[in-house]
């Protein structure tokens, strides 16, 4: 078997749902498991269709866009009129809850977003029978896919895998399957997160047993984001760490959390275009052989939040750190970067939620400054491990380019090197790095 998942651009319109289905088609001899998003923009016009009313906003045309959107494409694809409507209409009424609240919550708002996929899959799994592949839609709920309540950030519980394999193995069609999201032991509808249909991907993938394929709308796993280097080519291969670590500071290419199923399975990921599908892409695979290559690739994350500490009662005194992260812990702040020395911390976070309060907490034992407008640019090879010079050359050539760099921090694996600019020069570093390492 194997699971594919198509991402929102895949499926953007009918044309591309039109060539998803002949991807899938070509696949039928490996008995593929599929897993889609919803429609390109789908999901941002949901979330917004939905603050509006909170805000006590008529979205009487919003609700009608979407009506005609998905009509529309079922129309052009010869499918019947009313095939979303149950959806249409749930989505409605928690809008409509949602207008006369006049507010809304993490809870509420999964719920809202659950119905993109939820339409996409009916659709897709209608044209597969229409053009005589035998296919059926699943909620990722009904064939076992139930999570902890973390509205938004949900986690599988621990049988999930077990669960999911059993219910695939009685279904006799072609599954395709909503990404992104579950339901919690209390039957409430909960997500994973944007982007989280990679990770339902690789969830399904592992309780099978079999490869993962991402199609996305590039090449692969690229040496930089193709919108800043122009130049910027396909990786063939990288390790687990190595995709984990790009994943993680920006490659948007895949959701971080979509090869924790793998590695745990040691199943191979592949990432692929469904624009270009007879591009070969990039494997994901627990090790690869070493090549002249020192650095796989250069990954940015923007949107960063820097965060100074600095307490001289940091000075050979032992609990300080966990004082401060406890901190971070209450209010359920996930960090992304550190940097210690021996009376200071800065770290960085993507989240600007509750940032005052953490603040204040934090000014209790330590002086704090906050700095916005940061990004993380990180250097990623398993070539780096024990090779000298490496550092040397990466900032060498931000020198010279006059690229000022705030924190620098480097992974135990000794396969990363991130480090703090300023937003402004976030594009012209990945840059000066990728003509460094590539050209």
């Amino acid at each position: 078997m194997v699971v594919m998942k198509f991402g929102g651009s895949s499926v953007g319109d009918s044309d591309r749902i039109k060539n998803v289905c002949d991807i899938i088609k070509s696949k039928l001899d490996e008995k593929p498991v599929v897993v889609l998003s919803a429609m390109k923009g789908i999901t941002d016009k949901l979330i917004d269709t939905a603050k509006a009313a909170a805000s006590g906003e008529d979205v009487s045309k919003e609700l009608k866009e979407l009506r005609e959107k998905h009509n529309s494409t079922l129309k052009e694809l010869g499918l019947e009129g009313g095939l979303v409507d149950e959806q249409l209409e749930g989505y409605n009424k928690v809008v409509d809850k949602i207008f006369e609240m006049k507010l809304t919550n993490p809870e509420l708002m999964d719920e809202v977003q659950s119905y993109g996929e939820r339409m996409s899959v009916r659709i897709v799994a209608a044209y597969l029978s229409k053009i005589g592949i035998k296919a059926k839609a699943f909620d990722a709920f009904d064939i076992g896919m139930i999570t902890t309540p973390d509205y938004g950030k949900a986690e599988p519980l621990p049988d999930t895998e077990e669960k999911i394999a059993m219910e695939l193995a009685k279904v006799k069609e072609i599954p395709v399957v909503t990404g992104f999201i579950g339901k919690d032991t209390a039957g409430n509808i909960t997500t994973m997160g944007r982007g989280g249909s990679d990770y339902t991907a690789a969830i399904l993938g592992a309780a099978l047993g079999d490869v993962t394929e991402i199609w996305t709308d590039v090449n692969g796993i690229l040496t930089a984001d193709p919108r800043v280097v122009k130049k910027a080519r396909t990786i063939d291969k990288v390790s687990f760490n190595e995709a984990s670590e790009l994943a993680y500071f920006g490659a948007r290419v895949l959701h971080p959390k979509t090869i924790w199923p793998a590695i745990k399975k040691n199943l191979a990921v592949k990432v692929l275009n469904s624009f270009e599908p007879s591009n070969k892409g990039t494997t994901i695979v627990g090790k690869v052989e070493k090549t002249k290559d020192i650095i796989k690739a250069i990954a940015c994350k923007k949107g960063i939040t820097l965060i100074h500490i600095v307490s001289t009662r940091m000075l050979m005194a032992y609990g300080f750190l966990s004082r401060i992260f406890s901190v971070f812990e209450d209010y359920k702040k996930s960090i992304d970067m550190v940097s210690t020395s021996e009376v200071s911390v800065s770290l960085t976070v993507d989240d600007d939620a509750d940032l005052d309060k953490i603040k204040e907490d934090l000014e209790g034992v330590a002086d704090v400054e906050i700095f916005k407008d940061k990004s993380i640019v990180s250097v990623v090879g398993e070539g780096m491990s024990n090779v000298p010079g490496v550092s040397g050359r990466i900032f060498s050539a931000l020198g010279k380019e006059n690229v000022n760099v705030e924190v620098i921090s480097q992974g135990a694996y000794e396969i990363n090197v991130s480090f703090i600019v300023d937003k402004k020069d976030a594009d012209k570093a990945v840059k000066v790095l990728h003509k460094e390492f590539f050209d």
